[in-house]
């Protein structure tokens, strides 16, 4: 089925959030809006509208006169095999011993590797984002280094590929959490995937906010690859939830929060060790304090 594109731009949020409501009235509907900012400084907004029928270019003409925006390009977009597409782009990915990989790369595996089947359809979270990426460079390093885990908390899990990479390394009491539950039913399906029923315990949770996650507490590790907001709301728990000595791999942070979240974390009762950055985004080591 094809599909088509109608793109334009403008000055201001205003108008482009206006003209975005205004777009998906047109007809033929729209299946989708966007309005985005044009990120070079020139303080213009994209507003784009995704069609599976032709769209009515002189309704776009008028829309595009009346807000004050420039013709709307219209573009027929290819039929493409999305799967496969996403599956050519998606390499596998290297963290010191982590590799994580889709089933269509299984041998392609290292035989000394440790081994985390994420699929494509799972991109957030496979290890191709700077931010899991991050996570999973900051886990090597602490085995490197002699450091083990019996308990392990990670917050947001998303995936699950920060906990499966935990579980894949130590036996112990391995949790993940995240506030939506189709995020946990994916945990869980990918833990079956990978063969590893069992090993981590997958919960519904904004935080800390459940039995289990409270009742396991203190942490020897606890991941949080979130936002910077988020991270720095719940800094107090995250501190509360560690041993003594414990760490904590925080990510989800624009290189320029980077200081932010330090100084919240540090006034929490924990000590940076490490960040690393990776593209505009860096993960942080920090260690609570003795």
């Amino acid at each position: 089925m094809p599909t088509f594109t109608a793109l334009t731009t403008l000055e201001g949020k205003s108008a482009a959030d206006a003209l975005g409501e205004a777009l998906e009235r047109l007809q033929p509907e729209p299946t989708g809006v966007g309005v985005f900012e044009v990120e070079d400084g020139s303080g213009l907004w994209e507003v784009g509208g995704y069609f599976i029928e032709t769209p009515d270019e002189a309704g776009l003409a008028l829309l595009a006169t009346a807000f004050g925006a420039k013709p709307f390009v219209v573009s027929e977009l290819p039929e493409t095999d999305w799967v496969a597409h996403v599956r050519r782009e998606l390499a596998p990915v290297e963290a010191g011993r982590f590799f994580v990989y889709g089933s269509h790369d299984a041998d392609k595996v290292p035989a000394d590797a440790i081994p985390l089947l994420i699929e494509a359809a799972m991109a957030f979270g496979t290890g191709h984002h700077g931010t899991t990426l991050g996570c999973l460079r900051a886990l090597d390093g602490l085995i490197g280094e002699g450091f083990e885990a019996g308990k392990v908390a990670d917050i947001g899990c998303g995936t699950a590929v920060l906990a499966m990479a935990a579980a894949r390394v130590w036996e112990g009491t391995i949790l993940a959490s995240d506030i939506d539950q189709v995020a946990v039913d994916v945990a869980e399906a990918n833990l079956s995937a990978n063969g590893m029923e069992g090993t981590v315990r997958c919960v519904e949770a904004a935080g800390f906010d459940h039995a289990e996650l409270t009742t396991n507490a203190p942490y020897d590790l606890i991941f949080a690859n979130i936002l910077k907001g988020p991270l720095i709301a719940l800094a107090p728990e995250i501190s509360a939830h560690l041993r003594p000595g414990g760490y904590a791999i925080l990510s989800g942070i624009l290189n320029e929060q980077a200081a932010d979240v330090v100084q919240v974390y540090s006034r929490n009762g924990t000590n940076l060790v490490h960040g690393d950055e990776i593209g505009e985004w860096t993960t942080l080591l920090v260690q609570k304090k003795p």
